[in-house]
């Protein structure tokens, strides 16, 4: 089953359910943008609605880096924490944005990449960690099953600072690829007992090396070869590769993509450049959401981000991660310094 959310094959009969409507939305604070504020065009038009979900008094948001949801529809949001003081990285928060509980004290301040699998009848969330150095399998609620190091095997690492881990990828037979995006730049490929089986990549520009290979998703769209797509940041382009790591194909004309997710025929890309962007089945731009070349340019300067003051209503400032609901409806999170979560409520 794919990660972030399983109720894409029910979203007929559940998404009127599970979908926030703006009757039922908490959680919206001085950060949110007047009603009415709207990205997109088409079939792909969103209310824009930030400081999405009711905080907690024992939380406080910094950097949000993280985004997925179960199957119950329940949405978790990973963070690296605030202040000297470790506080749990991992917040749960119903459709309605209702707090349900959190956990993950012990990733404090490394709260980075979240995602959820489901594995025969029960649930997992596969974190990854890049104050710890390492990959964490757990329950939804937070109980550890294993905690991954880097591969000794591979013969790439002289030490674990060499090594941190951004994010996770579902391979089809159940195993699993691990982006060493702000270590040293590989991909790691594992069977489904945890199993490394290989190793490729590494830092440089050609085909096959990367640039901070900062997310990573199976792309199996109908009518697509099933795939491995890499976020190869700060190459600002995607990189496809066949499923036991040869070179296919790139995508250019991203900005700094960040993630993936999908939904149906469409590609999900939080880009951590300002915008949001959606790509068909043939990886064709079908929108750049909150796109703004100036606006671009400002936040490329990496103080916005610092300034709530300075936040414009209907614009992204760092969208770090983002997922798909049943509904079609996007959640955003932001790489800025007190941290943003933003529901992109779908309108048609």
């Amino acid at each position: 089953m794919k990660r972030r959310t399983f109720l894409k094959k029910t979203a007929a009969a559940g998404a009127a359910a599970l979908a926030p409507s703006l009757s039922t939305l908490v959680g919206c604070t001085a950060k949110a943008g007047p009603k009415g504020t709207f990205v997109g065009k088409g079939e792909h038009t969103y209310e824009c609605i930030h400081g999405w979900g009711e905080l907690p008094p024992h939380i406080q948001w910094e950097t949000t880096h993280g985004v997925c949801i179960d199957a119950a529809g329940l949405v978790y949001i990973k963070h690296q924490g605030h202040g000297k003081t470790p506080m749990d990285t991992i917040a749960v928060f119903d459709p309605k944005g209702k707090f349900v509980r959190s956990f993950g004290k012990e990733y404090y301040p490394g709260g980075h990449g979240i995602d959820v699998r489901r594995e025969g009848s029960e649930e997992f969330l596969y974190l990854s960690d890049i104050h710890n150095r390492q990959v964490v399998k757990t329950s939804l609620a937070g109980e550890v099953v294993w905690k991954k190091s880097f591969p000794a095997e591979a013969g790439v690492y002289q030490k674990l600072e060499e090594y941190r881990p951004t994010n996770v990828a579902f391979a089809p037979d159940g195993g699993f690829y691990v982006g060493d995006g702000y270590g040293s730049h590989y991909i790691h490929q594992y069977d489904k007992g945890g199993k490394w089986v290989r190793t490729w990549g590494g830092k440089g520009t050609e085909p096959g090396k990367m640039d901070t290979p900062h997310g990573l998703w199976l792309d199996d769209r109908p009518g697509r070869e099933p795939s491995l797509v890499v976020a190869d940041r700060a190459n600002a382009r995607l990189q496809y590769f066949t499923l036991d790591g040869k070179h296919r194909s790139f995508v250019q004309g991203l900005l700094y993509p960040a993630h993936f997710d999908i939904r149906g025929d469409v590609l999900l890309v939080p880009d951590l450049h300002a915008r949001v962007s959606l790509f068909g089945r043939d990886n064709k731009v079908i929108a750049h959401l909150g796109d703004d070349p100036a606006w671009t340019e400002e936040v490329k300067k990496f103080e916005v981000r610092k300034d709530e003051k300075r936040w414009v209503p209907g614009k992204f400032v760092h969208p770090h991660d983002a997922c798909f609901d049943a509904g079609g409806n996007i959640y955003v999170v932001e790489w800025v310094h007190t941290g943003r979560v933003t529901l992109l409520r779908k309108l048609t």
